[in-house]
């Protein structure tokens, strides 16, 4: 007997409230479908369906589409019961339903798609093994991802709003979200309310917020209001009520964001990884990579890697030729991390310092051999690659080597 004649065929098409079932079996023949709910409730009821259509010596295995978002408490109840469950990538799903004559797009036909992927693809495709403590920090990720974007909105606001009142704000403070500047804004919205108060007032109410400051800038700020002119707008108190409600906001988005990177923090001291030892990994980057990357142990080399990063090159060959393409597949958002990560390597400050001497000379040299800027970017990528599964893998810190100065030069 052949080993795929052991096994009915599940895929599941993954949705927000509902799922969609099918079962297939080794000849891809339909046997059954079914529609639950995404609750752990109504999973007993798919696992009753396919119940009823194993024969003798037969088991089920079960292929998600998505196994981290809408999908993972399906997952996550079916590895518990100790039931194979296999990873299926969307865009292989995707092709599959492409691949007939007729195209058509619902649930159960979607459904159906990712059984017969299942069956045709079983032997190479992933296994799902959802891990709460990977899942989680990629959860706190996304979340301190949402915020950073949050309060990036906020400060352009918080720009926009303060531009009415005080044309010369951006010189008052480096920072527009700084202690004394946030402060500043607060307590004195539009010009007309910092009138009458001292410069030494004003001085003292900025010390407490900020030691750093010299003992000129109460004078400097009140010496720039004065040359701007009074600015009165009307309906000022509602212009008022804006700054300062911008202000709150975005102190209160900097407080959670702190709280976030606390918990990323304490999440990444668990796994003890040492990747921001790396330079231009901090500690965020590094939880972004363990993240898309999760159980490293899942990769049997950096090559694998390197494909579910989309960062090595596809062959494709005919008639005795071939030709290496830049892959466009693979997980974007790892693939992003890596592209980022290769332009911090090959920085230079103003100084003329190089971030990374050895990625820079091996930069300028994969230049020298013909490469396009972005090729040779492309060929760092995949040599950070190497060098982030190692020290995930063996958890060890990042060592730079030593260049001479002349390459760098």
């Amino acid at each position: 007997m052949h080993p795929k004649q052991r096994h009915i065929y599940i895929g599941v098409d993954i949705h927000k409230n509902t799922h969609t079932a099918v079962i297939l079996n080794c000849w891809h023949e339909k046997l059954a479908a079914i529609e639950f709910d995404n609750k752990p409730a109504a999973f007993p009821s798919l696992m009753m369906c396919v119940n009823k259509h194993l024969g003798e010596g037969l088991t089920p295995v079960f292929g998600l589409e998505d196994v981290g978002g809408n999908g993972r408490t399906l997952a996550v109840f079916l590895v518990e019961q100790q039931y194979r469950v296999k990873e299926i990538n969307p865009a292989l799903s995707s092709l599959k339903r492409k691949s007939y004559p007729m195209t058509k797009k619902n649930d159960h036909w979607d459904a159906e798609c990712v059984a017969k992927l299942l069956l045709d693809e079983w032997d190479v495709l992933p296994d799902a093994k959802p891990q709460d403590n990977y899942w989680i920090l990629s959860q706190l990720v996304l979340r301190r991802d949402a915020l950073a974007k949050r309060v990036v909105v906020l400060k352009n606001q918080l720009h926009a709003q303060l531009s009415y009142h005080y044309p010369s704000y951006r010189t008052f403070f480096s920072e527009i979200d700084g202690d004394a500047a946030m402060m500043f804004w607060e307590t004195y919205p539009c010009p007309a309310v910092l009138e009458g108060v001292s410069e030494t007032e004003l001085q003292v109410e900025l010390r407490k917020h900020s030691r750093s400051l010299s003992n000129e800038k109460a004078a400097f700020i009140l010496r720039c209001v004065q040359a701007d002119g009074v600015v009165k707008r009307e309906y000022q108190s509602e212009h008022n009520f804006l700054i300062r409600s911008h202000v709150r906001e975005l102190k209160e988005c900097q407080s959670e964001l702190t709280k976030v990177d606390g918990r990323i923090a304490e999440r990444m001291k668990a796994f003890g990884y040492k990747l921001n030892t790396m330079t231009g990994i901090d500690n965020v980057t590094a939880a972004a990579f363990v993240a898309e990357i999760g159980d490293v142990q899942r990769f049997q080399s950096a090559d694998k890697l390197a494909k579910y990063a989309g960062v090595a090159p596809i062959t494709f060959g005919s008639g005795g030729q071939s030709k290496d393409l830049v892959s466009k597949q693979g997980n974007r958002q790892l693939h992003s991390l890596f592209w980022s990560l290769a332009i911090r390597q090959v920085h230079v400050s103003r100084t003329g310092k190089a971030t990374n001497p050895v990625f820079l000379a091996y930069y300028l040299r994969k230049q020298q051999e013909g490469k396009s800027k972005k090729g040779a970017l492309v060929c760092i990528m995949r040599r950070l690659v190497n060098i982030i599964y190692g020290m995930m893998k063996n958890k060890t810190a990042y060592v730079i080597g030593n260049v001479p100065e002349k390459e760098v030069a």
